[in-house]
């Protein structure tokens, strides 16, 4: 791959090296991980650093770790860690059946979560299904930590809340406990690898509540207020599916792109919907599809 423009480039052993080197390179500094998503921009001449900051070095980063309540995936966490971690399976098995979605299993090897959601992408993966789970972005920067809400990271189409000399370290993720259920329906062109024409999260909640989320379908992957609003309480039967399906335009704003009609977009989403609340409301009811079956 042939890149148009010369950088410098580091790989720093430790965070505060990291943290020091964009401080002192500021906005002309980028971080790199996989570099699925960035190389590729570097290539088309549609980003211009003059820094390169390669973080695999830096050990803290790495791994998902399970604490009392969250899983932790560190920033340098891959999609195919995600996988094979059973941790993840046990406690969010919504979460791996996303990650088997997402791009080629060589993609899938470089790709990391935090990539993922730091490309600000509305079709990225893993937003929605970060979303229902209540995720807490973990964030260093020259000012010391902060913790962001993933509900206040996506700014835009490709901006975030992520300030140029941060770093994000991961991404926890709250557990919802046994007797849950979830859903991840992502709408591709073909049957392998593509980005997504439009995607739904659902999280059935043990205490009849329900999370619920969009991708690909607005300018940043959104939650569903007024669908889980509508739901709370009540049974995943026909008369509150057709009560939700009826909001499913006022959560979204589908546009037309090289990838899907806004017309198909919008025919599509509500059908999507339907089968994730099922799936999500099934499998907290210990029935339903296994979770990888493909529901489209």
């Amino acid at each position: 791959m042939s890149i148009p423009h010369e950088f410098d480039y580091t790989r720093p052993g430790s965070l505060s090296e990291a943290l020091a080197v964009l401080g002192e390179s500021g906005a002309d500094a980028r971080p790199l991980a996989g570099g699925t998503d960035l190389l590729p921009r570097l290539r088309d001449g549609l980003e211009h650093p003059s820094v390169l900051v390669d973080l695999k070095a830096i050990r803290e980063l790495a791994g998902i770790r399970a604490e009392e309540d969250a899983v932790t995936l560190g920033a340098l966490a891959t999609f195919t860690d995600l996988v094979e971690s059973q941790e993840v399976a046990d406690s969010l098995p919504v979460m791996v059946e996303m990650a088997r979605l997402m791009g080629s299993v060589g993609i899938r090897n470089r790709a990391t979560i935090v990539g993922n959601i730091c490309s600000g992408v509305p079709s990225c993966d893993s937003g929605p299904v970060l979303l229902v789970c209540d995720a807490r972005v973990h964030v260093a920067g020259p000012e010391g930590a902060r913790e962001i809400p993933l509900s206040e990271w996506f700014v835009a189409p490709r901006s975030t809340s992520l300030g140029r000399s941060e770093i994000v370290t991961g991404v926890s993720l709250q557990r919802p406990g046994p007797g849950h259920g979830g859903c991840f329906v992502k709408l591709r062109r073909s049957s392998g690898e593509d980005l997504a024409q439009a995607s739904v999260a659902a999280l059935a909640l043990p205490d009849g509540s329900y999370r619920v989320a969009f991708g690909a379908v607005a300018p940043t992957p959104v939650r569903a207020g007024r669908i889980e609003e509508a739901l709370r309480g009540r049974a995943i039967d026909g008369d509150a599916l057709v009560e939700v399906r009826g909001l499913v335009s006022e959560e979204t704003s589908p546009i037309c792109d090289i990838r899907a009609s806004r017309e198909y977009r919008e025919h599509m989403l509500p059908v999507m919907l339907e089968r994730a609340l099922l799936a999500a409301a099934s499998r907290r009811d210990g029935e339903g599809p296994p979770y990888g079956e493909a529901l489209l």
